[in-house]
């Protein structure tokens, strides 16, 4: 049966591969963690442009309301008037 012998020596050389490989994975994670950062910004730019729209939207609801109310209004008072 094949026994291996690991040395000081040998266990330092895994480690040490091991840890460079865990350095080369942070780095990718750096790379991640900045794709995200612009990510980020990006969604903050389309969240910004969404409000607008959404105020505009409200304007545009507000007018509509005030414009059916008015019509209704205008209605009555026409119906008002003939009898």
């Amino acid at each position: 049966m094949y026994r291996m012998d690991w040395t000081d020596g040998r266990l330092q050389e895994r480690f040490d591969s091991i840890d460079h490989r865990f350095d080369v994975v942070d780095k990718r994670f750096d790379v991640v963690d900045r794709q995200f950062e612009q990510v980020d910004r990006r969604f903050d730019k389309v969240d910004t442009e969404l409000q607008r729209v959404n105020d505009r939207l409200d304007g545009l609801h507000r007018g509509i309301t005030q414009m059916g109310v008015a019509i209704f209004v205008a209605m009555l008072g026409l119906i008002a008037t003939q009898l």
